[in-house]
């Protein structure tokens, strides 16, 4: 299963309009502000679906959804592309947003619930680890990608593979394995004799999707280890959401303007190997993250262009931190409700990701990026502390 979650990782993030969507708006006219706007409706509309989808995912087919995701954001593009005007964009965003939430629990709970119907759920870590690095490897490469194509076709070509990638990666969902659903307390177990499937349908008829709902924040108010994972993996993505001002950081420190993106990919390639690294040394999170911190507040806080080089490792331990908690996350749900839990995940890490937006821009009238960014230190030390208390480890699913 592995080469076939590499694929439709990469391909899911091989998408070339990335870098050049604002753009196409500014050109089409959309002002400033209504482009802040765009960006926030695809946040709102990938906030308002991420839980729903997640039930979804527990009482029909996971795979369906993992190939509809991408089929979505295909459309959106298309939308794009044929009628350049600031409803189509809108409408565009909605269904990037829907298609990022139908995929983000759905595609975890998918993959930990085949890799534990063969024995090897300890290896979820490892795969989503490098899944994740697959997926920002496509992104460096479609950025790269960009240009050639601009100058090939204009921005319409950019649109069009796209669109080409997003389907591509449709048909890759579709090879991806119909688990027989497990666990004691859902909606989609397995018929007795074995025969139920993944792709079969809703699961008994005594269980609605309301009912997926209840449970899977039972085991959330339940559980004071889930809630600790999901704080856990809710405030890494806030800080990780920084990585949207790097630009900023890096022009902050005195670089041209041609050492800028270099600097970035700088942080990249630190967020990449992060995730390829993930699932080893499970034991040294709250140490990591401590490291982070310093990494974090000393690399950003020096104002100059080699402190980016602490920068870049610091990303590097949050992406890997951030594939070792949804692999804890993972090993404590029941599979009846694992997307669900997953999606709950999810919109907590979108809300704080919003967040995390809102105070840059109100701490931007004081602070310089440089300052913004150390300050972010602050809540990766108290994670490393919350990290060293008694293991969340590996032991029966919560229910």
């Amino acid at each position: 299963m592995a080469g076939r979650l590499y694929t439709y990782a990469f391909l899911a993030d091989c998408v070339p309009f990335y870098p050049v969507y604002a753009l196409v708006f500014a050109d089409a006219g959309v002002s400033p502000a209504g482009i802040s706007a765009l960006f926030a409706l695809w946040s709102a509309a990938s906030f308002l679906v991420e839980i729903p989808s997640g039930v979804w995912a527990d009482v029909v087919s996971r795979r369906l959804l993992v190939i509809l995701a991408p089929l979505l954001e295909a459309a959106g593009y298309a939308l794009w592309i044929i009628v350049p005007e600031f409803w189509s964009f809108a409408a565009g965003f909605v269904l990037l947003g829907a298609g990022t939430a139908l995929r983000s629990g759905t595609l975890q709970a998918l993959v930990y619930a085949e890799l534990d119907r063969i024995g090897a759920a300890g290896a979820y870590a490892r795969l989503s680890g490098r899944a994740q690095a697959f997926g920002g490897a496509a992104e460096l490469f479609a950025t790269a990608l960009a240009a050639p194509l601009i100058a090939a076709g204009g921005n319409r070509l950019v649109g069009v593979c796209s669109v080409l990638a997003l389907l591509a990666c449709a048909a890759a969902g579709r090879a991806l394995p119909g688990t027989p659903r497990r666990g004691t307390c859902g909606p989609a177990e397995p018929a007795p004799d074995g025969q139920g499937s993944d792709d079969q349908g809703a699961g008994d008829g005594e269980r609605g999707q309301l009912a997926t709902l209840r449970t899977g924040l039972g085991v959330v108010r339940r559980s004071a280890v889930v809630r600790r994972v999901l704080l856990l993996t809710a405030t890494l993505t806030g800080v990780a959401a920084l990585d949207e001002y790097l630009p900023l950081l890096a022009r902050g420190t005195g670089a041209g303007q041609g050492l800028v993106p270099l600097l970035v990919l700088a942080v990249t390639a630190g967020s990449t190997v992060g995730g390829l690294l993930a699932g080893r040394g499970v034991r040294w999170l709250g140490p990591a993250l401590a490291a982070a911190a310093v990494l974090l507040a000393v690399g950003a806080g020096t104002g100059l262009p080699v402190g980016i080089v602490g920068v870049a490792a610091a990303f590097g331990i949050f992406y890997w931190a951030l594939a070792q908690a949804d692999a804890r996350l993972q090993d404590r749900v029941d599979d009846s409700v694992r997307a669900t839990v997953s999606s709950i995940s999810g919109a907590a890490m979108e809300a704080v990701a919003i967040l995390t937006f809102g105070l840059y821009a109100a701490g931007s009238a004081w602070l310089s990026p440089r300052w913004l960014f150390a300050a972010a230190a602050l809540p990766c030390l108290l994670l490393a502390v919350a990290a060293g208390r008694p293991p969340i480890g590996r032991p029966g699913p919560d229910r």
